[in-house]
């Protein structure tokens, strides 16, 4: 019974943290995309994976892109990118597809 109680509880735990998620609304527009030099890439599985700025509470930040490698073979990055919504601009992570 016990047993029951914890995996409830867990189950509740995990479905309940994303939906207390709150999106952050930035009033101010991000800034354009810097243009960055990539370089060559370090291997041959290497993908190029680009910048994107960030808000770091106070002000928006440029954080500089890299070569990454794949989780799997013909996984695609999906850029980060800001949204106009709420009134303001609001951040969707970038990720692997």
């Amino acid at each position: 019974m016990r047993k029951f109680f914890v995996t409830a509880l867990l189950g509740v735990a995990t479905t309940i943290g994303p939906a207390l998620a709150a999106d952050i609304v930035v009033k101010t527009a991000p800034p354009a995309a810097v243009v960055e030099e990539r370089g060559v890439a370090p291997g041959p599985n290497y993908v190029w994976v680009p910048g994107y700025h960030r808000w770091d509470g106070n002000a928006y930040v440029w954080e500089k892109g890299r070569w990454d490698v794949p989780p799997r073979p013909h996984a695609v990055w999906v850029e980060p990118r800001w949204e106009h919504r709420h009134g303001g601009y609001v951040f969707i992570q970038g990720r692997w597809k």
